[in-house]
């Protein structure tokens, strides 16, 4: 996908700390690299782990976490998934400055932030990466590798470490 007329350029992940103060507000970027899927249950489940000091699904440090829950895959389709569109970001919020302490770098989801966590996200030298909602099947068309990693238990909302390419996002936060 492309939109014509508008400035993009290609990330990889992960980004190191002095890449964040590069990335413009405003600007498209396509990324490249690992993400992991997350939603309410299993950021729920991961501040609990950290809280716990028990071991964690996967290393935080230098993270990107996408609010997502995968549909499952077509076996008649190329892609990993069905649709792997973005949930609304704020649902997280009340377990996204823990993560950001621990070191998470990027979120993409799509929707407002509060407050609280705008502060939090720049606090951390984070970013708040906005994608396309209502785009889900585009979207899975970016993964390129899907793997199960933790919580199968809560179906969709499982966490999976996904390989995408050329992701499109714009820099929210």
């Amino acid at each position: 996908m492309r939109i014509k007329g508008a400035r993009n350029a290609k990330l990889t992940l992960p980004l190191d700390k002095e890449a964040i103060y590069r990335i413009e507000f405003g600007r498209l970027y396509y990324i490249s690299g690992f993400i992991h899927t997350a939603r309410d249950q299993a950021h729920k489940r991961i501040c609990q782990a950290i809280r716990d000091g028990s071991a964690l699904p996967f290393d935080l440090k230098d993270a990107c976490i996408y609010y997502a829950g995968p549909t499952p895959h077509n076996p008649d389709s190329p892609f990993a998934f069905g649709s792997v569109g973005p949930t609304t970001s704020l649902r997280m919020d009340a377990w996204t400055p823990l993560l950001l302490e621990n070191g998470v770098r990027i979120l993409i989801g799509k929707g407002q932030r509060s407050e609280s966590v705008k502060s939090c996200i720049e606090k951390n030298n984070a970013i708040y990466f906005s994608t396309i909602g209502g785009a889900g099947a585009y979207l899975s068309s970016c993964v390129k590798s899907a793997e199960l990693i933790a919580y199968e238990d809560l179906g969709c909302e499982a966490i999976y470490r996904l390989y995408v390419e050329d992701f499109p996002v714009f820099r929210s936060i």
